[in-house]
């Protein structure tokens, strides 16, 4: 997958792409994220990539035309290898979750856009194929949902975990919470791990941990279970 990130802030991208599983998919080849300054696309001497909101109120508006611009040059080279789907991080987007990252992950390419200051010309929602929000609630900028996308995506990419396994027994997949996890020691201040994680019997800890599982979804997240039964009522099955 190959991933480009527009941005008037470059250098917040460093760490995260750097580090842990989004290094290792870079190393690998199994990604390609590129981070472009925004600025690049300016046409005067200042770079301008902001201006002050028509009818006047607080803050800076993110011009269209750089936006403009850097989305016709990088479709344009993403259009032979599979082409590219811009999807713009703003908070009245569709709210990310696991079922749109698994769809997202079989894109060919993403282009991730940024918003920044009191946000980007309403215009620019037409340059976009997609909006996708991280959550309701306001983040100083797009920079930070960007990187929640690409860590969600990336990661589901066949070859980028070691154990393809992972992904299969985690939140959300199969509309539940995951089970609670234990490591050593088996024992620490008196909190013990349960006995059947220690048994050796397969089917048990297979048992235990779909019966945990469930529990902990309906103590926390009982709207999962509900959306898991309306989608039996209409195909007649769980899915």
């Amino acid at each position: 997958m190959k991933i480009d990130i527009l941005t008037l802030f470059p250098k917040m991208f460093e760490g995260v792409l750097g580090e842990s599983i989004l290094k290792r998919a870079q190393k690998k080849l199994l990604a390609e994220i590129r981070v472009h300054n925004l600025r690049d696309w300016t046409a005067d001497a200042h770079r301008t990539a902001d201006d002050k909101p028509f009818g006047g109120g607080a803050g800076m508006v993110m011009k269209i035309e750089p936006i403009f611009k850097a989305l016709e040059e990088l479709k344009s080279k993403r259009a032979k290898r599979g082409g590219a789907k811009a999807i713009l991080l703003t908070p009245q987007g569709k709210k990310l979750d696991q079922a749109l990252v698994k769809r997202l992950a079989k894109d060919k390419g993403l282009i991730l856009i940024c918003g920044h200051y009191e946000g980007v010309d309403e215009r620019v929602r037409a340059l976009a194929d997609e909006e996708v929000s991280i959550g309701d609630y306001i983040l100083t900028c797009g920079e930070l949902p960007a990187m929640v996308l690409i860590d969600s995506v990336v990661r589901l990419i066949p070859g980028v975990l070691g154990d393809s396994d992972s992904v299969k027994f985690e939140s959300f997949e199969g509309g539940a919470l995951e089970y609670p996890q234990y490591t050593r020691p088996a024992e620490f201040k008196a909190m013990k791990v349960p006995q059947v994680l220690l048994s050796g019997d397969h089917k048990k800890i297979a048992e235990w941990r779909q019966t945990e599982a469930l529990k902990r979804t309906m103590e926390r997240r009982p709207d999962l279970i509900k959306n898991k039964k309306q989608k039996r009522s209409k195909h007649g099955k769980f899915v």
